[in-house]
């Protein structure tokens, strides 16, 4: 089997913010993967990452250097870089059903499943986010989910309540994430606002690691905790079962090229389901490569929560797709 690997760099229509910044451009790599005697069937995945979350990206130097090692030796251990492990897992099943994009043959590259998504609703001024927010709504998402923390809490909770007051949560449902943005001590208070407002859950009230802080609070709080963040680099399964069982969140939500790839993924799922925690996924920014091989694994299981998966039609040179969003549901348009 023969493998290589290319570069491109996707650029955001408009500013995207985050706790962790904003973004204009977004980085990726995509391994390509054929057989000698048959080499017009290739398989392709995407490795994508995000600076300063990403577990296993440092430097690009350093990062690419791992993809080319990877390329000469498709049986690396890839444990702790689990974006590479993700493109490569993508490319090898993307070979094998054929070269055409299908990852999972499922009721969803058949063309006759749609899944329930999100619309996300990026930082920023109130005006602006106030503006995304009535684009979702007009768009036919039932599911929100706002990114807070970089702006100032008062004006998130009134942009919250803005949507409350019009939307109960029979016809709105709202997430918030807060990517780590709250301090232990302000968390809880922080956390009781929130609820007032009929809030369904909240990501990653406080940054990962403060496994005391972060147990006491999801056995206090007034709303929902999901894990994201708590989850990037623990790989080992007795480590999963021991982070899930000392937390007690009441979700988690997986990334695959955070959370160890589609094998880590699967097995973050297996545990979660084992100890009755409910979970979504979300993809990490990826391209519409990457994108559509979440939407495939996502498609695997029975799983009726809205998913983070509409991040489709963030870049203006994304790579073409029959992805479609459709009243808040992810499919794709033309089956195969």
């Amino acid at each position: 089997m023969k493998a290589h690997f290319t570069k491109k760099t996707f650029h955001f229509k408009r500013p995207s913010g985050t706790s962790r910044g904003v973004l204009t451009k977004k980085h990726a790599w995509f391994i390509e993967l054929w057989e000698e005697s048959n080499p017009e069937i290739i398989g392709v995945g995407e490795c994508s990452i995000i600076p300063g979350l990403s577990p296993d990206f440092s430097d690009f130097e350093t990062y690419e250097a791992k993809i080319a090692e990877t390329c000469s030796n498709l049986d690396i251990d890839l444990s702790n870089w689990p974006s590479i492990k993700f493109g490569l897992e993508t490319a090898l099943l993307d070979l094998k059903n054929g070269g055409r994009g299908i990852i999972f043959p499922n009721d969803f590259t058949a063309g006759t499943k749609s899944i329930p998504i999100n619309g996300l609703i990026w930082m920023g001024e109130p005006a602006f986010m106030q503006e995304q927010i009535e684009e979702k709504l007009k768009q036919g998402f039932k599911t929100i989910k706002l990114k807070i923390g970089a702006i100032d809490f008062d004006s998130e909770i009134e942009l919250l309540k803005s949507i409350r007051d019009r939307y109960s949560k029979d016809e709105i449902t709202l997430r918030v994430d807060a990517n780590g943005a709250f301090s232990p001590d302000e968390a809880l208070n922080k956390l009781q606002r929130l609820s007032e407002l009929d809030i369904h859950s909240i990501e990653q009230p406080i940054k990962q690691g403060q496994f005391e802080e972060m147990k006491k609070l999801c056995s206090e709080t007034p709303l929902d905790i999901a894990l994201d963040e708590e989850m990037i680099g623990v790989n080992r399964t007795e480590d999963k079962i021991e982070l899930l069982d000392f937390i007690q969140p009441q979700y988690i939500i997986l990334k695959p090229s955070l959370h160890g790839g589609i094998e880590g993924t699967k097995e973050w799922i297996s545990l979660a389901e084992e100890s009755n925690i409910p979970w979504w996924i979300t993809s990490a920014l990826e391209s519409n490569v990457g994108l559509n091989a979440i939407c495939q694994l996502t498609a695997e299981y029975s799983n009726d929560l809205p998913q983070g998966l509409g991040t489709g039609s963030l870049y203006t040179d994304n790579i073409p797709s029959n992805l479609q969003v459709k009243k808040g549901t992810i499919s794709l348009a033309d089956g195969e």
